[in-house]
């Protein structure tokens, strides 16, 4: 005989109350371990570096954009160089960890916990940020080791090892440690899934508000991980390959779509400006009104968008084709640019303008997304819905490459392999985890990753300033 309807009902139910307690708990753990890792001390560490390496260098990010675009354009560098992929390539794949849901869903965050003024915060780690990523970048170049197959990789577990010898290379494999969970699409999964329940099943009424959604969140877990699987098993080149078509495109749509919607509103712009930057140092939006909690926000929020300092980005672009490092941190400096002082400010103008961080409970890409509907109405909603989706999962395809050069430096490349299986099963857990618990395990992670990455370059500061003195006499005397 078959169970009364009314037993498996309640059977079902009381499983999921479990999962759902359980989550609670998974939620409290990573929020402590954030709040642990992201301590003033790292304000010191990312803005305090990242402000001397902007002094040290002369501010030679800034008297360089127009060589280093150049360098994208592909004027310099042969196909005989060593390494795996062009300068463009190794930005676009950047830029696909960077570019999505840092700069969309992550910017909702920071305003919705630490209010306006967060983004504030977010600008001056871009600002200073150049500065670190021309150094960072360089170095992965100028320090790059080789992996257990005799591949030459970069990174700054390499740097380490290659430049600071035995007594420091405890930090190579606390970076790579950090690195393999840092790198898993806690984030990007969890966000790509909500917009997908919130805004079309939900919105079109294809399924309810209220209650459960774990039934469909793991069913959307599985095909996000079926189709990454498909390009991340294809390797780097088809990784950069797919990021070098997909980003550029999606995030000139977006910042297109952004722009519009802002200067049909231009005259509310100045204020939300100015109420920015006034938060920035009141607090009087932020939770609980703290300076400090805005200040703290901002910079996590803003290191999630740009990684400078975080050190995954010197693993794109330590595989880029190039003879000559100081190229490799010039176009990389080019990142925070975009992906934080051009897309991020255009999605806060976005909410800000739209008001929709005023009321309700929606935060993340839900938030974003109510702004995007509020202002251009359904067709807002649609574009912002597929970048979301292009961005989410070219971030992915991106971190997948991140975790298994982690994996390779500890484990050797064979055993690495195994990661890639790993990292596929996450993306369904990161599905059914609530948003505030896969941000959490990343910012901890990420401030982890940030010590060895920050050390390591302050340290060897010295050698890049050097190199980067004798690269731009050249191209004086060219």
């Amino acid at each position: 005989m078959h169970p009364p309807a009314t037993l498996v009902y309640s059977s079902r139910r009381g499983h999921e109350a479990r999962i759902n307690n359980m989550l609670q708990e998974i939620q409290i753990v990573a929020t402590t371990f954030s709040s642990y890792a992201w301590g003033p001390w790292l304000l010191v560490l990312l803005l305090g570096g990242g402000l001397f390496f902007l002094v040290y260098s002369r501010f030679a990010p800034f008297r360089h954009l127009r060589h280093a675009l150049e360098l994208i354009a592909g004027r310099h560098d042969g196909t005989s160089a060593p390494g795996q992929i062009s300068h463009f390539q190794a930005l676009s794949a950047a830029l696909a960890g960077t570019v999505g849901m840092g700069n969309i869903a992550g910017v909702a965050l920071a305003i919705y916990i630490g209010g306006p003024g967060a983004i504030f915060w977010m600008w001056m780690t871009a600002v200073v940020g150049m500065a670190t990523k021309f150094f960072t970048c360089s170095l992965a170049v100028m320090y790059r080791g080789k992996d257990s197959e005799g591949v030459l990789q970069g990174g700054p577990m390499y740097v380490i090892r290659e430049a600071l010898g035995p007594r420091w290379r405890f930090l190579a494999y606390l970076f790579a440690g950090c690195g393999l969970i840092g790198a898993l699409p806690a984030f990007q999964a969890n966000q790509l899934v909500q917009i997908l329940r919130d805004v079309v099943f939900i919105e079109n009424g294809w399924m309810a508000a209220g209650g459960s959604h774990l039934s469909f969140n793991v069913g959307a877990g599985l095909l996000l991980s079926l189709i990454s699987a498909i390009v991340i098993l294809g390797g780097l080149q088809r990784i950069a390959a797919v990021a070098s078509k997909l980003v550029p495109f999606m995030a000139a749509l977006y910042m297109m779509t952004a722009l519009t919607a802002v200067c049909m509103h231009l005259d509310q712009v100045p204020a939300m400006l100015a109420l920015i930057v006034s938060d920035a140092f009141t607090g009087d939006a932020a939770a609980g009104g703290a300076l400090l909690t805005v200040m703290l926000y901002g910079v996590q929020r803003g290191a999630y968008s740009n990684e400078a300092g975080i050190g995954t980005e010197a693993l794109a672009h330590g595989a880029a084709r190039t003879s000559e490092p100081i190229r490799e941190g010039l176009v990389a400096m080019l990142g925070p640019v975009i992906d934080t002082l051009l897309v991020c400010t255009a999605t806060a103008l976005m909410i800000l303008v739209s008001g929709v961080w005023r009321s309700g409970d929606a935060n993340g890409v839900t938030l974003t997304a109510a702004a995007f509907q509020h202002l251009l109405g359904t067709p807002g909603l649609v574009v912002v819905f597929i970048c979301v989706l292009c961005f989410a999962t070219t971030t992915i395809f991106t971190y997948s490459f991140y975790g298994t050069q982690c994996a390779s430096f500890i484990w050797g490349v064979r055993r690495a392999r195994r990661y890639v299986v790993v990292y596929l099963a996450f993306i369904v857990v990161a599905s059914i985890v609530t948003p505030q618990t896969a941000i959490s395990i990343i910012d901890g992670v990420f401030a982890l990753m940030a010590i060895p990455t920050m050390i390591s370059t302050l340290l060897l500061a010295p050698r890049v300033k050097t190199a980067a003195e004798t690269y731009f006499a050249t191209l004086t005397e060219q």
